[in-house]
């Protein structure tokens, strides 16, 4: 029987919905820190301390209960090298439909039509800013994983030619109908992409990625849209593209600044630099995979995971510790 600990507090209903899950199948002690008898093989937690990882001498695997791994966690996790690092992909289709919806909002300028029409002003219908109809433009999505994948033939149905970016194309790519290509052709593809969308996970490889010169590179009036993380983009190259109209808009889902207590939270620009005071950005609070499904889902993806390790397979959603992904 699979013995697993779910550091968590005492109130959230995860643990009780993954026991039920599980049934007869593992034993789930749950808390804020450690159990009686630290005996556990399966460690569940995004953000665990050494002692968790240090306390049962049958601890073989980690998994993160969400998309994605804290910079810190993985750091730490390179010092277990006999502990294995997993996640959940529980949230593929709400972060790609927020990411569509945001390429939607951005290139048909809702945002600004809306606020106006509250106002009673009908400006925009007569003299309408630029916006782009996406029927026959080329887009491409940097971090062609399991979300990009479930953008791509949304992107084609609107009439779009789509391209792909990750960092080691497969031969299962051969056969994806959209063309897949390494890091290296980054620069050759901006050119050619008046939509480029953004899933890549922050890493030392992907940090700042997207800069000056790379924003400079895209056609003029292109759109850009951030549903990965924000730290993959230069902060100021970003706001100095869209302030300076060289993009057409953007829809950015992701942040730099992020309150750090409840009472901060109606009162935390996102950003040093005033995003909130253009109209060609729609801002979205990173809300696009967070609580966007229910806890029995989630669970339900963390139980998959458990059950292979019950079975004696070896867990799917393995993160390697020295990419960061």
């Amino acid at each position: 029987m699979l013995r697993v600990h779910f550091v968590v507090e005492d109130r959230e209903p995860a643990p009780r919905i993954l026991a039920e899950l599980m049934g007869a199948d593992a034993v789930i002690t749950a808390g804020p820190d450690l159990p009686d008898l630290p005996d556990y093989e399966i460690l569940v937690t995004g953000f665990p301390k050494r002692r968790h990882l240090e306390a049962s001498p049958n601890l073989r695997a980690l998994i993160v209960p969400f998309a994605g791994a804290p910079a810190a966690t993985v750091e730490l996790l390179r010092e277990f090298p006999a502990v294995s690092m997993h996640n959940v992909h529980y949230n593929v289709i709400p972060t790609a439909e927020m990411a569509v919806a945001l390429l939607l909002a951005a290139s048909k300028v809702v945002i600004p039509a809306d606020r106006n029409l509250r106002r009673g002003d009908w400006t925009l219908r007569f003299e309408p800013p630029p916006f782009m109809t996406l029927h026959g433009q080329s887009a491409l999505i940097l971090g062609y994983g399991q979300i990009g994948r479930y953008i791509a033939p949304i992107c084609r149905a609107l009439g779009m030619n789509v391209t792909g970016i990750r960092r080691t194309p497969s031969a299962a790519d051969a056969g994806d109908v959209t063309p897949v290509h390494g890091p290296d052709a980054l620069h050759h593809l901006l050119p050619e992409a008046n939509v480029l969308l953004n899933v890549l996970p922050h890493t030392s490889e992907t940090h700042e990625l997207l800069g000056e010169s790379e924003f400079a590179l895209l056609p003029p009036d292109a759109i850009f849209v951030n549903i990965g993380r924000a730290d993959t983009v230069d902060e100021e190259a970003l706001y100095t593209a869209l302030a300076g109209r060289r993009l057409l808009g953007a829809g950015l889902d992701v942040w730099y600044d992020y309150p750090k207590s409840k009472a901060e939270r109606t009162q935390t620009y996102p950003s040093k630099f005033p995003f909130h005071e253009l109209d060609n950005v729609v801002m979205s609070p990173h809300r696009a995979g967070f609580r966007a499904v229910d806890e029995g889902t989630r669970m339900d993806h963390v139980a998959r995971l458990l059950r292979v390790a019950c079975a004696g397979g070896a867990m799917p959603n393995r993160i390697d510790k020295e990419l960061g992904y």
